[in-house]
Formats: structure tokens, C-alpha cells, sequence
């Protein structure tokens, strides 16, 4: 399948599926970025990405950044949802240092993943009771 992708800084590569069985690919940083010890930062990620409307895109972190670079996702998982492809809807990379020193990435560098899921609307029908029998709440099936 093909996706429109538009690059805004011509110079880094597009990304890439770094191997035959890889499901995600490589956002590139499109500028050196400075994050203060305990701080958030937004790292440009390089692209306008124009989902079709049965995908949506999550960005996921890279397994090796806490390790290497003390970066951790706050949320988690961004998405990145089918009318996201603005002029100015560059996809940003939220990264939190969890070090005491700053941390640099430089223009370039591989900041996170990115992988296409299928997605379907649904429509909800309010009902006037939930289900009959709860099953439990947090961790209750580990008892």
C-alpha cells in the first residue's frame, strides 16, 4: 500500500523499514534537540503523513531509548489520526528525560516508531443496565 508522505527537510532520508520482518519504521529527528534533566520536549519528526481512513498511525518509542538516552514516552503512544496532514501538521515525538543530565539528539537520529494498525468506526446503542455479572476490576483475573 502506498501512503502520501511529505518530507520537510529533504536532506534526511525518508523513513524506513530498518529489516525484512520489521512492522514499524524509523522517524528520523529533523533538527538537533536539547531536553533539560526531568523535562519534556517535542523532537520534530521530519513528515506530514496522510493516513488513508482505514489506518491510523501510533508512534511508539524505540526500545533502546530509555536505556541509551533516558528518554521515556508520558503518554505512552501518540496517534496520529487520518485528518492529521496539514501544512503545518508535522508529526512531533513527546519525549520526557528521566536523567539528571540534558540530553541531545541530533539531526538525523532514529527518535521513535511508527506503525500503520486498521481502524473502524463503530456507532453506540445506549443501554439502560450494564452486563449482569462483573468479572472483576484491576488485576482481578490474577487471583
Amino acid at each position: 500500500m502506498n501512503v502520501e508522505i511529505f518530507r520537510i527537510d529533504s536532506t534526511i532520508p525518508l523513513p524506513k523499514y530498518e529489516t525484512k520482518g520489521s512492522f514499524a519504521f524509523d522517524f528520523l529527528a529533523r533538527e538537533q534537540t536539547i531536553i533539560a534533566p526531568k523535562s519534556l520536549a517535542l523532537i520534530p519528526g521530519n513528515v506530514i503523513i496522510k493516513c488513508p481512513a482505514d489506518l491510523a498511525l501510533l508512534i511508539l518509542p524505540r526500545s533502546s531509548m530509555p536505556r541509551k538516552k533516558s528518554l521515556v514516552f508520558p503518554h505512552s503512544i501518540g496517534l496520529i489520526d487520518a485528518d492529521y496532514h496539514g501544512e503545518k501538521d508535522e508529526i512531533m515525538i513527546q519525549v520526557f528525560n528521566i536523567s539528571d543530565e540534558r540530553v541531545t539528539i541530533e539531526k538525523g537520529e532514529r527518535i521513535a516508531q511508527g506503525l500503520f494498525v486498521k481502524t473502524q468506526s463503530v456507532s453506540f446503542t445506549e443501554t439502560h443496565s450494564p452486563a449482569e455479572i462483573s468479572r472483576g476490576g484491576f488485576g482481578s483475573t490474577g487471583n
